[in-house]
């Protein structure tokens, strides 16, 4: 790789990352925090919590990644282009090549590693945090509920213990169930115990009070009574037979007809085997974009929005694109070819375009609009500065 390639790659990298990590820890930290209620609800520990963080960076990086190389490539072409850089490089008699190669080699990299990132860790991620909440819900009331404290397992479910022992016995049960509208129960027993699954709590020695809407109370004396726990061992995203998002590309590619999940709803696999198949092209069909933005050199006057502006609308109004044909594959397989055709097609547009020397230009009335809100900014800090400097 010759040395101005290597200078070029080593900036927009640099830039990349620079955009990337704080939007990445931003997304990142709303997403952990919408979890935050399994450490509050379970008592689970703060390296838990941090496993369960490190679950969540899977499912986000693959689609953040693109965007941040748009930034990355739009922001150091345009501050090379105010450097004058590039057009030293036009004036010397260089090839547009030595621009784009490591651009798009480095899009190629990124692009082989979401495709990575989204069919072989993106599964297993998954399903480790369906695993972990499953097993935390599971050891809810054996380990984590405090002795002689009230807890609401869920609305409209409460539970006390008196005391804990060894080997998941509980003594002095008071159960409270309001989730039935027709009636209320109230569950007394003497010792209980709770299955190693966490799906049922065996309670003896106890009664149980029923009482119905009009007031009416009976009251039932049991040896033993079995209380389905199985709600409790539900994670957040449904039960515990895996979705599709959490099957790996092998099982996608052939689907076991007699699954479960997939006899409920079959359209969310094949939507699914067709996003992991096409994201990992969005790296360089929006590299190709931003060539074709901010590739070229431009005088200083032309040029009255930033080329990221362009860019990334163009980027957004594509990912945008490919969610919504994604989604109604779901309801029809002829919506398959859209699929890819919105990353291939714009490959081929932004190659055209690049070959043929072309540039993206935005509607006049979106560039005189800008323009002037850039303006009424600019006169108002004018005029708030003047009248600062008057008072003074």
């Amino acid at each position: 790789m010759k040395l101005l390639e290597t200078y070029i790659l080593r900036r927009i990298f640099q830039m990349f990352l620079v955009a990337l990590i704080p939007v990445l820890t931003i997304i990142w930290t709303i997403q952990v925090l919408g979890r935050i209620n399994l450490v509050t609800d379970t008592g689970q520990s703060m390296g838990s919590f941090m496993l369960l963080a490190s679950y969540i960076l899977p499912t986000i990086l693959p689609v953040v990644m693109p965007f941040a190389f748009v930034i990355g490539i739009t922001q150091t072409l345009t501050a090379m282009n105010n450097d004058s850089e590039l057009p030293v490089i036009d004036a010397a008699g260089a090839s547009r090549s030595i621009i784009y190669r490591p651009i798009i080699g480095l899009a190629i990299v990124l692009s082989i590693f979401s495709f990575s990132v989204t069919n072989f860790l993106e599964p297993v991620s998954r399903q480790g945090v369906r695993q972990m909440i499953a097993a935390a819900y599971a050891d809810l009331l054996s380990s984590v509920i405090e002795e002689k404290t009230f807890r609401s397992i869920e609305e409209g479910l409460y539970v006390q213990i008196s005391e804990r022992h060894s080997g998941r016995l509980l003594k002095g049960l008071f159960v409270v169930d309001y989730r039935d509208p027709n009636f209320d129960l109230i569950y007394y027993a003497k010792e209980g115990s709770v299955d190693p699954g966490g799906t049922s709590l065996t309670m003896r020695d106890g009664e149980v009070h029923r009482k119905s809407p009009d007031g009416r109370i009976s009251i039932v004396r049991f040896d033993s009574y079995a209380f389905d726990l199985s709600a409790m061992t539900k994670s957040e995203g449904g039960d515990l037979p895996m979705a599709s998002g959490d099957r790996d590309l092998g099982f996608l590619l052939n689907p076991d007809p007699n699954d479960p999940s997939y006899q409920r709803s079959p359209g969310k696999f094949h939507a699914e085997l067709h996003r992991r198949l096409s994201d990992w092209l969005y790296p360089i069909s929006f590299a190709l974009v931003s060539l074709v933005v901010a590739g070229s050199s431009r005088s200083h006057r032309q040029a009255r929005v930033h080329p990221m502006i362009y860019a990334l609308v163009v980027a957004f109004g594509l990912r945008w694109l490919g969610f919504s044909v994604t989604n109604l594959t779901e309801r029809s397989a002829s919506y398959v070819p859209l699929v890819y055709a919105v990353p291939l097609l714009t490959m081929v547009v932004a190659g055209y375009m690049l070959a043929t020397n072309r540039q993206i230009h935005m509607p006049r009335a979106f560039t005189r609009s800008v323009s002037r809100i850039n303006g009424m900014l600019q006169r108002r800090l004018k005029t708030s500065s003047n009248s600062s400097g008057s008072a003074s």
